[in-house]
């Protein structure tokens, strides 16, 4: 019962400070119409500002067949809002405190919100545009990593591609994913390796519009390997996601390792929200790697870069994970960098390479500042 209430008061909290967000971003906009003359029907405006706010929460519920394009729309267009959003409500307060000064130093404030307001528009615009080039343009980003371990008579160098959080579903769709197979397959690689968040949540539009097809076309000498991310979790289609995968040739690893050519190990752990989530809770990573010849190299998939002195030290040599989108959109960055030792980019580990990517997909809007989509080429160098 207590934690029932907890949930109410919790969910109330955040509706409450949700809707107040929005509020002030809707009265700022009243505010810049009254002071350019725009007429407007106060109801029409909030309703259709309402719609628009929920949207992408809205567009989750599940609707009848004929009303399901209905769904999808609103999700995508609420998914975009979030940025709006929060850009807006961090602009929109700074240029509050500014209005404070021009008040107090006798400035006019009603040119000074139409000024104020055209200004925070506009950038919001200009953000619009950076961050949906940083968002659909993805990069290759190249690390190079020597592992100190003998491999006698093995392949020496290999190239390894790694892409994290596709985020595949209503937003991030085949587009998109035909510039990951075209790019990756042009590395040639040795190794393919997907850390996890291939699907956004519900497997639904990545069954509908074919995407596993485009994904099998991913080709590596040595074959595709997967893990499971949080949003795998929360779609709650684990198996069937791993079904679509296995007919396509990608091996979705699940606190379990397999052997790469009798020259490396590749081990891939389930997410920690399988703690929570799932009926049998993931392994430790000193358990998972206990049985292996640690004499080999040992590439680790974790979804999300936590305990890295834990993995350092049960024998991994390379730690690959995604999931903190490097907070996606600026100012988010400066949160995902105190949460995580590392939300983005290389760190050594003691022996041990650490690489967390920033993703190829999105999760909600597709707008990037401050991060870029990327796939990562490893070139890994044995002795």
């Amino acid at each position: 019962m207590k934690m029932v209430q907890r949930f109410i008061i919790l969910f109330t909290l955040l509706l409450t400070v949700y809707s107040s967000i929005n509020y002030y971003i809707g009265w700022h906009i009243t505010e810049w119409f009254d002071a350019i003359g725009l007429a407007y029907k106060p109801a029409i405006f909030w309703t259709v500002l309402g719609v628009i706010a929920y949207g992408y929460i809205g567009g989750r519920i599940p609707l009848p067949g004929f009303s399901k394009p209905v769904g999808r729309l609103l999700k995508v267009i609420g998914s975009y809002y979030i940025f709006i959003m929060e850009a807006g409500f961090l602009l929109f307060l700074i240029g509050d405190l500014i209005g404070l000064f021009v008040s107090w130093s006798g400035g006019n404030r009603e040119d000074y919100t139409l000024y104020s307001v055209s200004s925070v528009l506009a950038i919001i615009l200009i953000l619009l545009i950076i961050g949906s080039r940083n968002a659909w343009s993805p990069i290759v980003r190249k690390y190079d990593l020597e592992i100190d371990k003998q491999t006698a008579g093995a392949e020496k160098v290999w190239t390894i591609a790694v892409a994290s959080d596709l985020h595949l579903g209503n937003v991030v769709g085949r587009r998109h994913l035909r510039r990951l197979v075209d790019r990756v397959n042009a590395m040639n690689p040795d190794l393919i390796l997907l850390p996890g968040d291939v699907i956004d949540d519900t497997i639904e539009p990545f069954i509908r519009n074919k995407m596993s097809s485009l994904l099998g076309e991913l080709k590596a000498k040595h074959g595709v390997y997967a893990v499971l991310g949080n949003h795998e979790y929360y779609g709650g289609h684990i198996e069937q996601y791993i079904a679509e995968m296995n007919k396509i040739g990608i091996k979705v690893l699940r606190d379990e390792t397999v052997e790469i050519a009798e020259v490396l190990y590749v081990a891939g752990r389930k997410d920690k929200t399988a703690d929570s989530a799932d009926l049998t809770k993931r392994m430790s990573v000193s358990d998972l790697l206990s049985t292996l010849d640690l004499n080999k190299p040992v590439i680790l998939m974790d979804h999300q870069p936590t305990k890295l002195a834990l993995a350092a030290d049960s024998g991994a040599d390379i730690m690959l994970s995604g999931h903190t989108h490097r907070g996606q959109f600026a100012p988010n960055h400066l949160l995902t960098g105190r949460i995580f030792e590392l939300d983005w980019g290389y760190l050594r580990k003691g022996a041990m390479h650490v690489v967390v990517s920033s993703g190829f997909g999105t999760w909600g809007p597709p707008i990037r500042i401050g991060s870029r989509s990327e796939i990562i080429q490893l070139k890994v160098m044995l002795k």
